[in-house]
């Protein structure tokens, strides 16, 4: 992965939805990050959770194997496989994994969240760079539409 803004071509990314590497084993993983938003692969171990958390950005998690229970704004709903939960910024949000294998997902956050090159083992490793700001979104990630054209990352309409 690069630190680099991406390139203006295809990532491809099969079966999703399907069959992801339930041996991967990573808490979290960036698999891409854009100049608006940026793709996350998460397995959550049975028993374990993401943590309760607010972003500044918005995420949709889709579930691709295992069962968890989300709670949303104090709202809670179970989850499994082939499920979407959207949650907009500023929202209060948690995922526990509440079955016996691990709970796998993709998230999209736009804009992006973490940095480009994370590789996170442990939702512990992941508290503990994101407490001491080594987890941070690159700051070409956060720029505005006008930004990016000024720059020549992006073509004006």
């Amino acid at each position: 992965m690069s630190a680099d803004p991406p390139k203006h071509e295809m990532v491809y990314f099969p079966n999703m939805t399907g069959s992801l590497p339930s041996s991967s084993g990573e808490f979290r993983k960036v698999l891409w990050t854009g100049l608006y938003s940026q793709v996350v692969l998460m397995t959550i171990p049975a028993g374990g959770d993401i943590g309760d958390e607010v972003h500044t950005v918005d995420q949709a998690l889709t579930f691709t194997s295992g069962q968890g229970k989300a709670t949303i704004a104090g709202k809670e709903q179970d989850v499994k496989a082939g499920d979407l939960m959207v949650v907009p910024a500023g929202t209060q949000h948690q995922f526990v994994n509440t079955g016996p294998t691990p709970l796998i997902l993709y998230t999209i956050y736009s804009p992006a969240e973490h940095d480009s090159r994370t590789v996170h083992h442990t939702k512990e490793e992941g508290d503990k760079e994101e407490e001491e700001g080594k987890d941070q979104a690159p700051a070409w990630s956060r720029k505005s539409k006008k930004e990016n054209e000024d720059a020549g990352l992006v073509k004006a309409e």
